[in-house]
């Protein structure tokens, strides 16, 4: 199990990156018009930077949604490895099973 601190910081930052995501998409819009002057791309890269680093999408880490294990997690089931056998053994997903052949 990780460290609740750590699940909380994962939820700040998914937090700050909805509240945040508007406002880098229309800065990086307007960095991709080809008539911009020096100046005024590097004013839009200077307000690009204030924003906090934690509301870059790229800052965010998937983790298991049951024990926030960080490594070894599947996307579609949004759990760790150990988690999805244990659940797939039980029978707790629908059309999983345990591959023999």
């Amino acid at each position: 199990m990780a460290k609740s601190s750590i699940i909380q910081r994962e939820k700040k930052r998914a937090d700050l990156v909805a509240k945040f995501t508007a406002k880098r998409s229309s800065i990086k819009n307007k960095l991709r018009d080809e008539n911009l002057t020096y100046e005024e791309a590097s004013l839009l890269r200077k307000k690009l930077q204030k924003l906090p680093l934690n509301s870059m999408p790229t800052r965010q880490r998937k983790r298991c949604s049951l024990t926030g294990r960080p490594r070894g997690v599947y996307r579609k089931f949004s759990l760790g490895r150990s988690k999805l056998r244990k659940a797939a053994m039980r029978g707790d997903i629908p059309g999983l099973t345990k591959a023999s052949w």
